[in-house]
C-alpha cells in the first residue's frame, strides 16, 4: 500500500464496511496467503478491522455502516500496511487467536492456533470416549497451550498436562493458563515428547505435532516461515515426531484411552509407512482433515 493510496483511503473511505472492502482489495492485490485461522481475504479483513477498533468478532451487521474517526481510520490502515509489508500471520500482529470458542494470546514463539481438533474438543471427543470418565488428558507439542486449555475448559473435572520441548512456547502457554484461569488444572511440562513423563498414563492423548517434510517446509508461503520451524518441520517425510509418539504411546494410555494425532499433509506417508494399522481418519463439519484416532488396544497391538 503506497502513501498516495493511504492518503486517498483516509479522505474517501468513511465506514467500517468501507475499510473491510478496502482491506480485501489490498490483500488480493498483494497476493497474501490466508490459512492461519482465517479462510480468505474477507475473513482476514473483517478480523483485522474489528481488532483495530476493539470491536467483537460477532458484531451485528448494522454496525458496519458506522463512520470511523480519522484516528480509527489511521489505526486500521497502519495494521493493514503491516500485514502486507511484514507478511506475518495476522495473529502475530494482533497477539490473539480464537480456538474452540476461546481467545488465546499468541506471538512468534508459537504456531498460530488453527487445528480442526478444536471441533473434537467442543464435542468432548464424542463418541470416542465417555466424557464423565475422563480424568487425565495429555497435550503433546502444546505450543500456545490452546488444545490443553480448551480441553481443561471442556472437561472441568480433568487434570491436563501440556508438554512441549520449547521453553519459549511454554512461556506463552503459561500466559494463556493465567489468562483463561486454569492454572490449577493445567500443568506445563518441558519435555521431549514423553521423556519426562515416566509412569504417567492418560485417558486422552492428543497432539498437533510437527508434520511437514523438509522439502515441503522450504516451499511454504512466506507467512508460514514467520512461525517457529520447530513446530512445523519433522524430517524427510514429516513423520519423525509422529513415529516417536506412536512408539511410546502404549506406555502412557489407560486401558480405555484414545490417541488423537494431527498429521495433515503427511497422512499419505503415514499410511504407506504403516499399512497394517487401522487408522480412523476423522471428519469435521467445519472442514479439515489429516487427523487420526487409535484406541489404546490398537496402539498396543500395532506399536
Amino acid at each position: 500500500m503506497n502513501t498516495t493510496n493511504h492518503r486517498d483511503a483516509l479522505d474517501q473511505l468513511t465506514t467500517l464496511r468501507d475499510y473491510v472492502r478496502y482491506a480485501i482489495s489490498c490483500f488480493n492485490e498483494a497476493e497474501l496467503f490466508f490459512g492461519h485461522g482465517t479462510s480468505g481475504p474477507l475473513d482476514e479483513a473483517a478480523a483485522l478491522v474489528l481488532h483495530a477498533l476493539h470491536l467483537p468478532y460477532d458484531l451485528p451487521g448494522g454496525y458496519f455502516q458506522s463512520t470511523l474517526t480519522r484516528a480509527e481510520r489511521e489505526k486500521v490502515l497502519d495494521l493493514m500496511d503491516r500485514r502486507i509489508r511484514e507478511r506475518k500471520p495476522l495473529a502475530y500482529l494482533t497477539h490473539e487467536a480464537p480456538f474452540a470458542g476461546h481467545q488465546f494470546y499468541v506471538d512468534e514463539r508459537v504456531l498460530v492456533p488453527r487445528s480442526p481438533i478444536a471441533e473434537l474438543i467442543e464435542s468432548e471427543f464424542s463418541p470416542w470416549i465417555e466424557p464423565d470418565r475422563v480424568e487425565r488428558i495429555l497435550d503433546l507439542c502444546t505450543g500456545s497451550g490452546c488444545i490443553a486449555i480448551a480441553c481443561a475448559l471442556a472437561f472441568p473435572d480433568a487434570e491436563v498436562d501440556a508438554v512441549d520441548i520449547s521453553a519459549d512456547a511454554l512461556e506463552v502457554a503459561d500466559i494463556n493458563r493465567q489468562r483463561l484461569e486454569v492454572e490449577d488444572r493445567v500443568r506445563t511440562i518441558r519435555s521431549d515428547l514423553f521423556t519426562a513423563l515416566a509412569g504417567e498414563r492418560y485417558d486422552i492423548i492428543v497432539s498437533n505435532p510437527p508434520y511437514v517434510s523438509s522439502a515441503e517446509w522450504q516451499d511454504l508461503p512466506v507467512e508460514f516461515h514467520a512461525e517457529p520451524r520447530l513446530g512445523l518441520e519433522s524430517g524427510a517425510d514429516g513423520l519423525d515426531c509422529v513415529r516417536r509418539i506412536l512408539a511410546a504411546a502404549p506406555d502412557h494410555l489407560t486401558d480405555e484411552g484414545i490417541l488423537i494425532v494431527e498429521v495433515g499433509s503427511a497422512a499419505e506417508a503415514l499410511v504407506s509407512a504403516f499399512p497394517e494399522v487401522p487408522f480412523c481418519w476423522l471428519e469435521f463439519e467445519r472442514g479439515g482433515d489429516g487427523i487420526f484416532l487409535l484406541t489404546a488396544e490398537q496402539v498396543r497391538t500395532f506399536f
